[in-house]
């Protein structure tokens, strides 16, 4: 099908605290820089796009380095906690807001939704929104009367039709605005978290409608949401923002397991600061993954998983100390618990792996909690959600998967049959 939307090193700078780009000074000395045929000198300053910590630079980087491209009938879902870029980057792929560096290309029309009523004008009708929006896109008149009926009863707003859309509530606007955005034939359809703002049952329609625009048209589809459900029903492949950067970008099922795992830029990899530094021990890390692969990918189901417990031992007693983990489940069930008891510690460091044979967890969120036990009866350390790692589903042959199978674990019992 081709490449339709193609992104190359797109980064996106503002200036903190003002309006515009800066100060007079600022655009004087960008100015004396750019008659010079210098580089913009205030491009190699600014703070990383973390909206928790208190800025040291005027400037912020609100996106960084962005490059992905998208083909033709693909459906990306673009997830992220808020103030990651996701609004940013598609501002900035539906031409409201230049990049501060980088390139868009782009093939046919763009339809955008990027919030309640976008492109609507208040004081015009229903109606007439439909056909400005039409013209906007490059559409004719008769273009645009051969899906007005369509669109009209898409939207469930047929009474309403000839009112103006400032007597609309945000519910109406973003039905109405889906339905021009979806029924107008743009080839790039870009919609972000608006959908949240409708019912349930017009987030179904909106849903289905998206999927046969992808799939039945072949038209592409860019959707930023924090309905996981819905990402993981509509979206081909999906991509995770982290503070300006691509944390991740692949399969939908690994991109919503690692955005659900929280800090999504640090994998599977957990290391420890000075609160685990203790006078028997010092926990280095902990380190969930699959035994043949690397911390930096998803955790499948159907292969070994290795977990690492990096540990220091500060006593020439190691005998009488143990590690044990107690495995909880996303609903904060305890499931079991396991002990390095067949495995000593020595003095030193140590690098612990415990292996689940294959197939052993379902998919879904695990937690770890950790004891340090001395003598075997009592816990000198305690840490209750120490660690958390996500499990995926395997990659299925068609007609092999027939949906999650019930409880977390998938002991391998011996059968025989004896006959």
């Amino acid at each position: 099908m081709g490449v339709i939307l193609k992104a190359e090193h797109i980064s996106k700078q503002y200036r903190l605290g003002v309006i515009g780009t800066g100060s007079l000074k600022d655009d004087l000395t960008r100015w004396w820089y750019r008659i010079q045929g210098k580089e913009d000198p205030f491009l190699k300053v600014g703070a990383v796009n973390d909206r928790s910590t208190q800025a040291d630079s005027d400037y912020v980087w609100a996106l960084q380095d962005i490059s992905f491209e998208v083909q033709q009938g693909e459906v990306l879902g673009i997830i992220g906690k808020n103030g990651a870029g996701k609004s940013t980057l598609l501002k900035i792929l539906s031409r409201v807001t230049a990049p501060t560096t980088g390139s868009i290309k782009t093939k046919g029309r763009i339809a955008s939704l990027l919030e309640v009523g976008t492109g609507f004008h208040p004081e015009l009708t229903g109606r007439e929104n439909i056909y400005l929006n039409g013209v906007i896109l490059g559409m004719t008149k008769a273009e645009i009367a051969g899906k007005e009926a369509e669109i009209i009863d898409f939207s469930g707003c047929a009474r309403y039709i000839d009112t103006p859309v400032k007597r609309y509530s945000s519910g109406m606007r973003v039905r109405l605005a889906f339905a021009v955005a979806a029924f107008l034939e743009p080839d790039i359809l870009v919609i972000d978290e608006v959908l949240a703002v409708g019912d349930a049952e017009f987030q179904k329609k909106a849903i289905g409608k998206m999927q046969d625009i992808s799939k039945g048209e072949g038209r592409t589809v860019l959707f930023v949401s924090h309905n996981m459900a819905a990402v993981k029903s509509l979206c081909t492949r999906a991509m995770v923002l982290v503070n300006g950067h691509i944390a991740f970008e692949g399969s939908t099922d690994a991109a919503v397991s690692l955005y659900l795992k929280g800090g999504a830029e640090i994998f599977n990899n957990k290391t420890f600061g000075a609160d685990y530094d203790q006078d028997i021990f010092t926990l280095q890390s902990i380190c969930a993954k699959n035994k043949v692969k690397s911390a930096n990918e998803p955790i499948v189901e159907d292969a070994e998983i290795e977990l690492l417990t990096d540990i220091l031992i500060k006593t020439e007693e190691t005998e009488r100390y143990h590690i044990t983990y107690h495995l909880v489940n996303e609903l904060g069930v305890p499931m079991f618990s396991f002990s390095n008891t067949d495995v000593s510690l020595r003095t030193g460091r140590n690098l612990l792996s415990c292996y689940f044979p294959n197939g052993f967890l379902q998919s879904g969120q695990y937690f770890l909690s950790l004891y340090i036990v001395e003598d075997r009866h009592h816990a000198i350390f305690i840490e209750k959600d120490i660690y958390s790692f996500v499990v995926v589903d395997a990659p299925r042959r068609l007609g092999v998967y027939m949906g999650r199978e019930p409880g977390y674990i998938k002991p391998q019992f011996t059968w025989e049959n004896r006959e």
